[in-house]
C-alpha cells in the first residue's frame, strides 16, 4: 500500500511546501516573484494573475481576499483539493480500485471556455471586480 500512497502524499508535500513559502514571502511586495509577462508587456490580466496573492491570502485564512485576488484560481484550488482527496481515498483502498475515469474532451473544452470567459471579462471595464 505504501507505494500507492507515495504519489498523492508526494504531491501534497510539494504543494504544502509551496504554500508555506508563498504564505511566508508576500507576493504583494515587489521583488520576490517575477511579474506576469502578459501584464507587463500588454497591460492585460492573464487568468493566473493574482493567483499567488490568492494562495498567500488563503495561507493566512483570508478567503475574501483570496477570492478578490483571483476567484477562478480559488475555485481551481478547491477542485484540485477534492480530486486529490478522491485520489488519496482510492490509494488507501486495500483492493485495486476501478480505474479512474479520465476527463472527456468536452470537459477540457468546457474548462477552456470558462477560463477564456473569465480572462476576457476581467479585462473589460465592467469586469474590474475580477482583477487583482
Amino acid at each position: 500500500m505504501a507505494h500507492r500512497l507515495a504519489a498523492p502524499l508526494g504531491v501534497a508535500a510539494a504543494l504544502a511546501a509551496a504554500a508555506v513559502y508563498i504564505g511566508a514571502v508576500d507576493p504583494n511586495e515587489p521583488g520576490h516573484y517575477p511579474a506576469c509577462p502578459l501584464l507587463r508587456h500588454t497591460g492585460l490580466y492573464c487568468p493566473g494573475c493574482g493567483g499567488l496573492r490568492g494562495v498567500h491570502a488563503l495561507a493566512h485564512g483570508d478567503l475574501a481576499t483570496a477570492l478578490g485576488a483571483n476567484a477562478l484560481a480559488v475555485v481551481g484550488y478547491t477542485a484540485f483539493a477534492v480530486f486529490w482527496a478522491v485520489w488519496l481515498a482510492r490509494a488507501l483502498r486495500p483492493a485495486p480500485a476501478a480505474p479512474a475515469r479520465a476527463p472527456r474532451p468536452g470537459h477540457w473544452w468546457a474548462l477552456g471556455g470558462v477560463v477564456l470567459v473569465f480572462t476576457v471579462l476581467r479585462n473589460l471595464p465592467f469586469g474590474s471586480a475580477l482583477i487583482p
